[in-house]
């Protein structure tokens, strides 16, 4: 049976938008992840820093958020997934970021997850291309693009500021075609 609140399913694993009701469930699970995504990643760990990032996914068109939910038990919030800087027409393209939380990290549920949100970018979205910057060290986030079947197009040098300071990362794309 499917649940109407999921954008896709899988055997483990739904993908829905982000809602300014997932405030206390997001926040709390970003609190608890806080050592798994250091240094790499900062979610929004309040209910205020939630409702301005929640904000932008909801209403800007060219971001997508998405909630990796476990469908079991109470659909909890395992992990998100982000495509932002959408541009359609020629380009159709989107620049990707995801972190699991903590309690769903090391079970496949991300990687199930983000095939979901690939099917739905590349599906409903009309998108050609998503790319996943990643710093060089975050070995984490490059075996999950590499299982998703992401290629490493490149090095970026002082790419992203972060934590402070400029840091590289590594290109990783994929196409519609590469599916």
């Amino acid at each position: 049976m499917s649940d109407t609140r999921y954008l896709a399913q899988g055997p483990r694993t739904a993908i829905r938008p982000f809602t300014r009701g997932d405030a206390d469930e997001f926040t709390a699970r970003a609190r608890e992840s806080a050592a798994l995504h250091r240094p790499w990643l900062f979610p929004p760990a309040t209910p205020e820093a939630f409702a301005a990032y929640a904000g932008v996914l909801i209403e800007d068109p060219t971001k997508a958020g998405f909630l990796v939910c476990e469908r079991d038990g109470a659909g909890a919030i395992a992990g998100f997934v982000t495509i932002n800087n959408i541009v359609a027409g020629a380009f159709r393209c989107g620049a990707l970021g995801y972190g699991a939380f903590a309690h769903a990290a090391g079970r496949g549920l991300m990687g199930e997850g983000l095939e979901l949100v690939l099917d739905h970018a590349f599906g409903l979205l009309a998108l050609h291309r998503l790319e996943a910057n990643v710093q060089p060290d975050n070995a984490g986030s490059i075996a999950l693009a590499r299982r998703a079947g992401f290629r490493l197009e490149g090095y970026s040098p002082d790419f992203l500021h972060i934590d402070g300071a400029w840091r590289d990362h590594e290109r990783w794309a994929i196409t519609a075609e590469m599916r």
